[in-house]
C-alpha cells in the first residue's frame, strides 16, 4: 500500500518524526508544576492550548481581579495548538462556502465578526510583544481544475457582496505569484489570513496570561467534575480546583461533559517540512508575497513558507481510526508522508531533489458541520466549545470569547448567533460512525475526480446540513 516510487521516497530518506515548530526553540517557557492539593478560583480553565489560553487571557482582560486557574494534562500547547500549519484565518466557519450552506442568513455578521477577531489577534500579538513570526500575507486558494475555478468566481462575487475584498486571479496572474504547472486560477484574500509560528504563539499567550496573574498547572489531567452548591470542583489526580465557573477547552480529547462526546470525532492530519530553500530554488517558484496557499479540492493541501524559507506542506489525507482512538502512535504515518511528498513534487517539479526534514501528525476535533459549536452544563456553571475542524488558530479566540459570554450570562452579538445556539448533528455509534466517515471520504474523493459532481450520499448529507464539503 502507499506510494512506493523510489524517486519520491528518496526525498523522505532523512525525515525526522518530530514537530518542526518545537525543534530546539529557545522561546519555549519553563514548565509548570502539577496541581497538588485543593485550591479555589473564580474561573477554572481545563486545557492550555489556544482555546484555554485565550479564555484565561480574555477573562483577565475583562476583569483583572478575577482569579483564573488553568489546568493542563500535558504541557502548554501539547495538542493541536502546537502542531498545526500556522494558518490564522478570519473564517469562523471553515471557509465561506461551508458557512453559507449552514448559516446563510447570518454570514454577513459572521464574516464581520471573523475579520474583527483576526484584527484583535494581531493587536494582542503587538500589545504583549509576542514573537511568533506574525505575517498578514493573506491566502491564495488555488484551482487545479476548471470546475473549481467556476465555483471560485461565484464565491468571490458573494463574498464581496457581503463586504469582503477578494480578488479572482487568472492562470497567468496566479502563476506570476507562484510558479506551479497545476494552477489554473485562484482567489486571493489579501488580508483574511495571517501566518504564524503556532508554538511561539501559544507560548506567547502563556506568557501574557502569566503576566496578568493567571496560574497554570501542567501534567494535571482532570478526571471528573463534581457539582458542589454554587460551584464545580475540578478533580485531578493530586488535587482539585473549586470554582463557580469552569471553561472546558479540551478539543479533541474526550469531553468532561459526556453528552458532548457524540458530536466530535478525532481525525488525523499530517504535515511535512522541507529543508530551507536556496536562493535558486526559491527563485524557481517565485512566491515573493509569501502567501499562505490551499487548493480548492475536497481533499485539499495547505502549504506555506516558514521564517527560514522552508516549505510546510500538509493536508489531503484525513484519517479516522475505528472507535475514535487518539494515540501518540498515530502521529507518524509513513504512507501518508509518501502521498504528501508525491503531491508536493507534482506541484513543484522544479524542486525535485529537495529533502524533507520533519514529519508529524495530530488529531483534529471534527464535527458534522465543520465549524465550532458551544454548550453549557452543570446549570450553566460549565461551558465548552468544540469542533474547530482544523481551522482553529484564529477561531479559538472567538470560541473563547463566546464561551466566556455564556459563562458570564451575557447577551451579545456572538451568543445570539444560530451557530452558537444550535449544535451539529451527532455522529452515529460504531460501527456506523466508521462506515459514515469512510463513505464520506470516498465520495469526496470521487467528487474531486469527477469535476465536483456530488453523488447521492453527499447530496443526502447536503440536505441534512452535514459538513460534506472539505
Amino acid at each position: 500500500m502507499g506510494n512506493k516510487d523510489p524517486f519520491v521516497l528518496r526525498h523522505l530518506a532523512d525525515v525526522q518524526p518530530q514537530l518542526w515548530w518545537l525543534d530546539s526553540d529557545p522561546l519555549e517557557p519553563e514548565s509548570h508544576s502539577a496541581l497538588v492539593g485543593d485550591i479555589g478560583a473564580d474561573l477554572c480553565v481545563v486545557g492550555a492550548g489556544f482555546t484555554g489560553l485565550w479564555t484565561a487571557l480574555l477573562a483577565k482582560e475583562r476583569d483583572p481581579h478575577r482569579e483564573v486557574v488553568v489546568v493542563e494534562q500535558f504541557e502548554t500547547g501539547a495538542g493541536a495548538s502546537g502542531r498545526n500549519g500556522g494558518f490564522c484565518s478570519a473564517s469562523l466557519t471553515h471557509g465561506f462556502a461551508n458557512g453559507m450552506r449552514r448559516f446563510p442568513n447570518e454570514m454577513s455578521v459572521i464574516e464581520r465578526l471573523g475579520r474583527t477577531n483576526l484584527d484583535e489577534i494581531e493587536a494582542t500579538v503587538a500589545r504583549y510583544g509576542i514573537e511568533c513570526d506574525w505575517e498578514r500575507t493573506g491566502e491564495l486558494r488555488v484551482a487545479l481544475a476548471a470546475w473549481q475555478m467556476s465555483d471560485m468566481v461565484e464565491e468571490a462575487r458573494r463574498r464581496n457582496a457581503l463586504g469582503d475584498h477578494v480578488e479572482v486571479l487568472s492562470r497567468e496572474e496566479v502563476q506570476a505569484r507562484i510558479h506551479s504547472p497545476l494552477y489554473v486560477g485562484a482567489i486571493f484574500d489579501h488580508d483574511g489570513t495571517a501566518l504564524v509560528d503556532p508554538a511561539r504563539l501559544v507560548w506567547g499567550l502563556e506568557r501574557a496570561c502569566l503576566s496578568l496573574g493567571v496560574t497554570i498547572f501542567e501534567n494535571s489531567k482532570v478526571e471528573w467534575l463534581e457539582d458542589v452548591d454554587d460551584a464545580v470542583r475540578v478533580h485531578t489526580a493530586y488535587g482539585a480546583v473549586t470554582a463557580p465557573r469552569v471553561a472546558l477547552a479540551t478539543n479533541v480529547f474526550p469531553s468532561l461533559v459526556r453528552s458532548a462526546r457524540k458530536y466530535v470525532v478525532p481525525v488525523y492530519d499530517y504535515q511535512l517540512v522541507t529543508e530551507p530553500l536556496t536562493d535558486e530554488q526559491l527563485a524557481s517558484i517565485g512566491w515573493e508575497g509569501r502567501e499562505g496557499v490551499a487548493d480548492a479540492g475536497n481533499q485539499f493541501h495547505y502549504y506555506r513558507l516558514t521564517a527560514d524559507r522552508s516549505i510546510l506542506w500538509g493536508g489531503y489525507d484525513a484519517i479516522y481510526n475505528f472507535h475514535g482512538q487518539a494515540h501518540r502512535d498515530y502521529d507518524f504515518n509513513a504512507q501518508t508522508y509518501a502521498t504528501l511528498a508525491s503531491h508536493f513534487l507534482a506541484t513543484f517539479p522544479q524542486l525535485a531533489g529537495i529533502k524533507f526534514t520533519h514529519a508529524w501528525g495530530g488529531a483534529i476535533d471534527t464535527c458534522t458541520r465543520f465549524s465550532p459549536f458551544w454548550g453549557t452544563a452543570h446549570r450553566g456553571k460549565v461551558a465548552y466549545v468544540l469542533g474547530y475542524t482544523g481551522l482553529g488558530v484564529g477561531s479559538t479566540r472567538f470560541g473563547a470569547a463566546t464561551m466566556l459570554d455564556l459563562l458570564d450570562g451575557l447577551d451579545t452579538e456572538r451568543t445570539r448567533l444560530t451557530m452558537v445556539r444550535r449544535k451539529p448533528i451527532p455522529f452515529p455509534p460504531e460501527p456506523f460512525k466508521w462506515l459514515f466517515i469512510e463513505l464520506t471520504k470516498w465520495s469526496l474523493q470521487r467528487a474531486d475526480q469527477h469535476e465536483g459532481r456530488r453523488n447521492l450520499w453527499l447530496k443526502f448529507g447536503d440536505l441534512l446540513g452535514l459538513g460534506f464539503d472539505s
